[in-house]
C-alpha cells in the first residue's frame, strides 16, 4: 500500500528575491523533496470556491470507487440545520 497523501499548513514569507522563508521549521515529515503550493494569506476564498477546487482534486478520485460508496440514504438521521 502506498503512503497516504500529508498535508501540512505552515505560514511563511517570500521575500524580494522569491525565496520562500517559513516562520518556523518542518518537523512533521523527513528530509526530500515535496510539492509546494502557495495561498496568498489575504486571499478570501469563499466554501463554493473550496468545494470546486476539491471536487475537481485527483487526490479525491479514490472516493469515485464504488468500494468507497459505503452509505446509503437510510443511513444516519438527518440533519436539519436551525441558524
Amino acid at each position: 500500500m502506498e503512503n497516504p497523501l500529508q498535508v501540512i499548513e505552515l505560514i511563511g514569507t517570500i521575500d524580494e528575491k522569491g525565496q520562500l522563508h517559513l516562520d518556523e521549521p518542518i518537523s512533521a515529515v523527513g528530509q526530500g523533496r515535496v510539492r509546494v503550493i502557495l495561498l496568498p494569506e489575504e486571499a478570501e476564498i469563499g466554501e463554493h470556491e473550496w468545494l470546486k477546487t476539491a471536487a475537481g482534486n485527483p487526490a479525491f478520485d479514490f472516493l469515485k470507487d464504488p468500494d468507497e460508496d459505503i452509505y446509503t440514504l437510510d443511513d444516519g438521521q438527518p440533519f436539519n440545520d436551525q441558524r
